[in-house]
């Protein structure tokens, strides 16, 4: 598994939201941008929507890089199965339910950065060629965008990716199900730790090229309206 950059730009709270209130005679103009701004939030939901984030989701090939990965013929599993037999008996992790939750979206102090925390979820269900489902584990993940106005050669604002990457510490895995007594703490442990090391750059790596097709594809006008407002550093007016 191709290794993913560090990340180390430390990230404002994803649920403080800045809000303005314009005065009364605010400009139609100026209305106009405020409610553009507002679609914000819907409109990059729906666009990851569109771009099938959910089935990609619902598609990762965790299996397949957990038995290759590890820089030996067994695996990354296969690494622990000396000590945990039961994990050479894994034929199947399966995904379900997987959901994109609300958005979350915050502006640098400055006003110039746009953040957008992207939070999912799923559950994996581990199934073993012995008793079948091992076990089912609630996954969920954030991951966090920044959004930048810059201007090229002709003078020209744009819309632009800046880092993307999982946000640290997110990652939460909790045991939804299990075999009772017959799944052993070690099991467990061993399991949600190569998740822990394979899980975020694998979804990082599928869900941020999602993101520059769905700033391809917004609104004319509610990119000008948020690109406006990132170089001129206004604080935004979100709805939630």
């Amino acid at each position: 598994l191709p290794s993913n950059p560090s990340f180390n730009r430390s990230f404002p709270d994803s649920h403080t939201i800045k809000e303005t209130a314009f005065p009364a005679e605010a400009s139609q103009e100026e209305e106009t941008r405020t409610a553009a701004r507002t679609s914000g939030k819907p409109a990059l939901s729906n666009g990851l929507l569109s771009e099938g984030v959910l089935g990609i989701l619902g598609n990762l090939p965790l299996l397949d890089i957990l038995k290759a990965g590890g820089n030996t013929p067994s695996g990354l599993l296969g690494k622990l199965s000396s000590t945990i037999p039961l994990l050479n008996d894994i034929v199947d992790l399966q995904i379900t339910d997987p959901q994109l939750l609300e958005l979350g979206l915050v502006q640098s102090p400055d006003g110039h950065r746009l953040y957008v925390t992207i939070p999912l979820s799923l559950v994996l269900n581990v199934k073993t060629s012995v008793v079948g489902s091992l076990l089912k584990l609630a996954v969920k993940l954030n991951i966090t965008v920044e959004l930048l106005a810059v201007k090229d050669e002709q003078g020209k604002s744009h819309l632009v990716l800046g880092d993307c990457t999982h946000s640290p510490g997110s990652l939460k895995i909790s045991l939804l199900d299990g075999l009772g007594p017959l799944v052993p703490q070690d099991l467990l442990d061993s399991i949600t730790g190569v998740l822990d090391n394979v899980l975020p750059g694998l979804v990082q790596g599928k869900v941020c090229p999602l993101v520059n097709e769905v700033l391809s594809h917004l609104d004319v006008t509610l990119v000008h309206s948020i690109v406006d407002a990132l170089i001129q550093g206004q604080e935004f007016v979100i709805k939630v």
